[in-house]
């Protein structure tokens, strides 16, 4: 499942996930885990293709800032104990290091709210900030944020009743990443 929230420059895309990671870079984390993973990206209407009336192309572009709604799949639903964040992204589509919150972790989908309520904070944060569509975009997030968030919760609801963010149906597989995002 894929949601997206397009406005002029950046988008709140927002998907659920399964991952098996062969390699995880924190000792204890080797189970798969599965959940919602929400991104702040750069949005950009593309030249039409056709005539007038021709679909519009759109490219959702670079990272600006993630949040991992995480949790191991054989650990009880609701305990968020992979859940993190990326502040800040290392270029392009690579995120920066994970940071773990306990208050993110205790309340994500408010959490998350919080940070996407200062989306100029965030854009500053990841050295994308200061074109003026900056405001404009952030207003007209914070207008829809209750939609992001019902959005989000509806995800790990579903995740946590097992019909989303399953593994393939190819079985036990040493490497996945099922999911849009």
């Amino acid at each position: 499942m894929l949601y997206v929230f397009g406005f002029q420059r950046t988008a709140v895309v927002l998907s659920d996930l399964y991952f098996v990671d062969p390699d995880p870079e924190i000792k204890g984390q080797e189970s798969p885990e599965h959940g919602a993973r929400l991104e702040v990206r750069a949005i950009t209407p593309g030249a039409l293709q056709g005539s007038i009336y021709s679909a519009q192309p759109i490219e959702i572009g670079d990272l600006i800032w993630r949040a991992d709604l995480l949790e191991s799949v054989d650990g009880p639903p609701g305990s968020f104990d992979r859940t993190h964040h990326h502040p800040g992204v290392s270029r392009g589509l690579e995120p920066g290091k994970r940071v773990f919150d306990r208050k993110l972790s205790a309340a994500p989908v408010e959490w998350v709210g919080n940070q996407l309520a200062d989306l100029e904070a965030l854009l500053d944060q990841a050295g994308v900030g200061g074109d003026p569509a900056d405001a404009a975009d952030a207003q007209s997030l914070r207008d829809v944020l209750p939609e992001v968030l019902e959005a989000l919760a509806r995800l790990l609801d579903r995740v946590q009743a097992g019909e989303l963010g399953r593994p393939p149906a190819e079985g036990r597989l040493a490497s996945v990443r099922a999911g849009w995002l």
